[in-house]
């Protein structure tokens, strides 16, 4: 029998997967993120800015995502509490969105596939400053792996998607 913490992680993440199959079918990288409070979905996103040979290292699906967090919070008398939210993505988070979840406040980050090229989940925090470290962070991997390794495998197949093709991260997908 399966833990009820693992079937909520997979019902999130089977939504963050539609985020990055939605990105796929664009062109762009496969990688999709949902902010979850309280089991509620509060913000969602994919990734942007690497279709027809684009690089743009900033629209990542986590910081589409707290962009969208913001925008809700805007609207609200008092904002939500961040430390009760759960960052769930389809790619481990590299480091500037590692950095930005943790600045927001998010210590509670699950994903699916491991990012071996770029991923700053095993970064040491008690190496950081003290505005990465101020709370302890919880951090699951290989939630439905092989469905997100899948989208991946998709995207580096593709001879027409040339974003980090011939990476680290490119012959990982590949060869796994």
């Amino acid at each position: 029998m399966k833990n009820p913490a693992n079937k909520t992680h997979e019902h999130f993440m089977e939504m963050a997967i539609k985020q990055a199959a939605q990105a796929l079918v664009a062109g762009e990288f496969p990688v999709g993120c949902v902010l979850v409070q309280n089991n509620r979905v509060l913000a969602d996103g994919a990734r942007r800015g690497t279709a027809a040979g684009r690089i743009n290292e900033t629209d990542h699906a986590e910081m589409a995502a707290l962009k969208r967090l913001e925008e809700m919070e805007s609207t609200l008398d008092k904002p939500f509490d961040r430390t009760t939210i759960t960052c769930y993505c389809t790619l481990e988070p590299c480091l500037m969105c590692f950095g930005a979840l943790l600045i927001n406040g998010i210590r509670n980050i699950v994903f699916a596939y491991e990012d071996v090229m770029g991923g700053g989940t095993q970064t040491p925090l008690e190496v950081l400053k003290p505005l990465y470290r101020e709370k302890p962070v919880s951090i699951t991997g290989g939630v439905m792996r092989s469905q997100s390794l899948s989208l991946f495998r998709q995207f580096f197949s593709n001879p027409k998607n040339t974003y980090l093709a011939g990476s680290m991260l490119a012959h990982h997908t590949l060869e796994s």
